[in-house]
């Protein structure tokens, strides 16, 4: 008997009305959870530019699916293992990516205020500006770069201000004796959103002793929404630049945080330009 004519007894015997009737539950249950995982590892794969990761997938799905069709005696509940153990691994390595994309998308998403070019350019000298005079004075702050993708909780946390975006808001929110000054200040868009917002800190062991909770905060909010957070140390004036749930720039200057705002604004953001 030749190979096709084997290939087409399995398939007949897989998916004839005999075969499909015997197993019909468990390849819905298969492909259900197939589409899943796939949908579910692309998602996350594709937002944090994982390409060549997305390959070796692509590849295993068609592998899995040659041995479906040419292997007489496979199991299908070994591919399920297979399917269970590479997505096993895939959330090992993107345990954080995972679940921040899992939070994003149990977010609303509201609409954001459109934001020309001119007005970004004078709210990012604003902020800069901001930034520079708190490092030089070392009062601590912390500031978080949203696109409405904060979980709720951050939000309620603290207090609505929906204030304009100036140098003197953004002083007067972490100035000592102020209130609010202990908490996070969430910009959105061309506002100054939400101040006094306490943060999730980060948690891991390997993480400095000297570290403090400002930068854990910083590193516990990024792990868990897609957003870029900018730190004042209280002790040093040092600028940190934290996103993904790694400090991206320590010792950062004004070139550094403008160019953390230039992407949140015309990448994070829909900007429109001047006419």
């Amino acid at each position: 008997m030749s190979r096709w004519s084997e290939l087409k007894e399995l398939i007949i015997k897989n998916f004839g009305a005999n075969g499909f009737a015997d197993r019909w539950l468990t390849y819905v249950l298969q492909f259900v959870l197939f589409a899943v995982l796939f949908y579910l590892m692309f998602k996350v794969l594709k937002s944090n530019k994982a390409g060549k990761f997305i390959g070796v997938v692509v590849f295993f799905v068609v592998l899995s699916g040659v041995m479906l069709a040419f292997t007489k005696d496979i199991d299908s509940g070994i591919l399920l293992i297979i399917i269970a153990l590479v997505a096993t691994l895939i959330f090992t390595m993107f345990n954080t990516e995972i679940k921040r994309t899992l939070l994003d998308a149990g977010v609303k998403k509201s609409k954001a205020e459109p934001v020309t070019v001119t007005g970004v350019e004078l709210i990012m000298d604003e902020i800069v500006r901001a930034v520079q005079n708190m490092s030089k004075n070392d009062i601590g702050a912390l500031i978080v770069l949203s696109n409405d993708n904060l979980p709720e909780g951050i939000i309620e946390s603290g207090t609505i201000i929906n204030a304009q975006i100036t140098s003197q808001m953004v002083e007067a929110v972490f100035y000592p004796k102020a209130p609010l000054h202990d908490g996070a200040l969430v910009i959105e868009g061309n506002r100054l959103y939400a101040a006094g917002c306490f943060l999730p800190l980060a948690q891991d062991e390997r993480l400095p002793k000297e570290m403090g909770s400002r930068h854990r905060a910083a590193l516990g909010v990024t792990m868990v929404a897609s957003v870029t957070a900018i730190v004042v140390s209280e002790e040093t004036g040092i600028i940190s630049i934290v996103k993904n749930g790694v400090i991206k720039k320590k010792y950062a200057d004004a070139t550094d945080i403008k160019e953390a705002l230039s992407d949140y604004y015309w990448s994070d953001l829909t900007a429109e330009a001047d006419v």
